[in-house]
């Protein structure tokens, strides 16, 4: 599975699956049928309330068509219920939620990407970048990811709290501060949910460095002591 590597606000990679080319097709698929079922329930009662305003016509009918992609994913945080059936989402390359920006931007490039030449360009721009990027992605900043199902997890595998006669193995992390420990919690809970082991080692290198440790433990049982040992440090001194 192709992957795209982004960086988080924290400077940590993380890499994310891209979404198919199939998924994006079946997932543009299902939003054309949730329009193309409005359109037929939609005309069903103009006909039956006998509406012959063409401006009720042209708006009622023709504003859903037009808006839907950008109206959906500026409501559903990057996502279509065609997307969220087929458990896809845009998100800009670092990592973070798109903005409303970067979705006008995919919505106007959008009738390059699927009208002109029935959508060729979206497949060819998709399938040759290694990006998962059409071209409204391309220029605005954006990919679309495969949402990873997560597994469940107990508190304690996130949370770390050390046992009340634990002695502490690094009294460097003295020097570290909260945004350090949520830093390091994220790497963790990555590593948990998705398996990624890039960031642990990121942060791991971040965190030798800053404190001016050096020692052979393992990346995850050397995160999970610097944890610990800064709540119990603090847990004392608090």
């Amino acid at each position: 599975m192709q992957t795209i590597k982004v960086s988080t606000t924290q400077n940590v990679f993380i890499q994310y699956p891209i979404a198919s080319l199939g998924d994006r097709i079946l997932g543009f698929v299902i939003d054309r049928l949730i329009l193309i079922f409005y359109t037929i329930v939609l005309v069903t009662l103009l006909v039956k309330m006998d509406v012959e305003s063409s401006w009720v016509w042209l708006i009622t009918l023709g504003a859903p068509w037009l808006f839907y992609p950008l109206v959906f994913e500026i409501l559903m945080d990057g996502q279509t219920p065609g997307k969220r059936m087929r458990e896809i989402k845009v998100i800009r390359l670092d990592g973070t939620s798109a903005g409303i920006g970067n979705y006008l931007i995919r919505w106007i490039l959008g009738f390059v990407d699927y009208y002109v030449m029935s959508g060729v360009i979206a497949v060819i721009a998709i399938a040759a970048g290694g990006k998962g990027q059409r071209l409204g992605d391309i220029v605005g900043g954006t990919s679309v990811i495969k949402l990873v199902a997560q597994r469940e997890v107990t508190a304690e595998e996130i949370f770390i709290t050390p046992k009340t006669d634990y002695v502490p193995k690094f009294p460097e992390v003295v020097n570290l501060t909260e945004r350090d420990i949520e830093l390091i919690q994220r790497a963790l809970e990555a590593n948990t949910f998705q398996e990624n082991m890039q960031p642990v080692l990121a942060v791991t290198e971040r965190i030798k460095t800053l404190l001016g440790i050096q020692t052979e433990m393992p990346e995850l049982e050397f995160l999970y002591t610097i944890v610990k040992d800064f709540h119990q440090i603090n847990l004392h001194h608090g």
